[in-house]
C-alpha cells in the first residue's frame, strides 16, 4: 500500500493544495497533525482533510484551538490560533476537537511529537529503533524537519512540514511510504508563497509568518 504522509499543514493552502497536486495516486493520506495554526486558511485545510476522512492526529496548535489555551505560545503562534478560533465553524472546531493524540493506521503508528509525549520535539539525532513498539512505522511531526531512518524492524518518518518548513528549504514537505517494503521517498513542491505573504497581511497577522516562509524557517 502506497501511503501520503503529511504533517504540519498550518492553514496554508496554497501549500497543501501544491502538495495534493503533486501527489501521485495513492492508496491512503494520514496526516500527523497540526492542521491550523499560523497561516490564514485554517478552514480551507481542515475541510480539506475532514472532506477526505485522512486520519489525523491533533498537534499541539489544534488542540489549542480547542481548548482555548495559548500554551506560552509566541505572539505569531499566539495570533494564529485566535484567528484559527475566529474562522472555523462549530462543525470545523469539532472534527479538531475530536482528534486522538494517537492512533494506529494499516501498521502505521501516528503521533505529532513524540510516541510517550505529544508535544516533545523528536529531532532526527534523536530517532531510535525503540520508539517502534509494536508497529513497523512511525510517523511523527512537529519539528517541521524532513527525516527518516530505516531500521531491521521497521521505519521512523517525519515528512516535514507542509506549510511551515524549518530546515531551510521553502518549499512544502510531505512523503510517501510503501507500507509493504517500508520504503519511504522524500518529497519537496514549490508553491506560491508571495500569496501567502499577502494573505497573511491582509488577514492582519504578524508579517513574519508569510515573510519567513520564503528561508524556510
Amino acid at each position: 500500500m502506497l501511503v501520503g504522509v503529511l504533517s504540519d499543514i498550518h492553514g496554508n493552502q496554497p501549500a497543501l493544495e501544491a502538495v495534493l497536486a503533486d501527489m501521485p495516486d495513492v492508496d491512503a493520506l494520514v496526516c500527523a497533525g497540526d492542521v491550523v495554526g499560523y497561516n490564514p486558511w485554517p478552514a480551507a485545510c481542515v475541510d480539506a482533510l475532514r472532506d477526505r476522512e485522512v486520519p489525523t492526529v491533533m498537534g499541539n496548535h489544534d488542540r489549542a484551538v480547542v481548548s482555548e489555551t495559548g500554551f506560552g505560545f509566541n505572539s505569531m503562534a499566539g495570533a494564529g490560533v485566535r484567528y484559527a478560533r475566529e474562522q472555523l465553524s462549530k462543525p470545523q472546531l469539532a472534527w479538531l476537537e475530536r482528534l486522538p493524540t494517537q492512533r494506529t493506521v494499516n501498521d502505521i503508528q501516528l503521533v505529532h511529537g513524540h510516541p510517550d509525549d505529544p508535544d516533545r520535539y523528536t529531532y532526527p539525532a534523536m530517532f531510535s529503533e525503540s520508539l517502534l513498539g509494536e508497529t513497523t512505522a512511525l510517523v511523527m511531526g512537529h519539528t517541521h524537519v524532513q527525516h527518516h531512518e530505516q531500521y531491521d524492524s521497521g521505519v521512523i518518518l517525519n515528512p516535514g512540514s507542509v506549510g511551515q518548513p524549518r530546515d531551510g528549504n521553502p518549499d512544502a514537505a510531505y512523503a510517501l511510504l510503501d507500507t509493504d517494503t517500508l520504503d519511504v521517498e522524500e518529497r519537496r513542491v514549490s508553491y506560491d508563497i508571495e500569496r501567502v505573504v499577502t494573505a497573511v497581511r491582509e488577514a492582519g497577522l504578524p508579517d513574519e509568518i508569510g515573510t519567513r516562509l520564503r528561508k524556510g524557517r
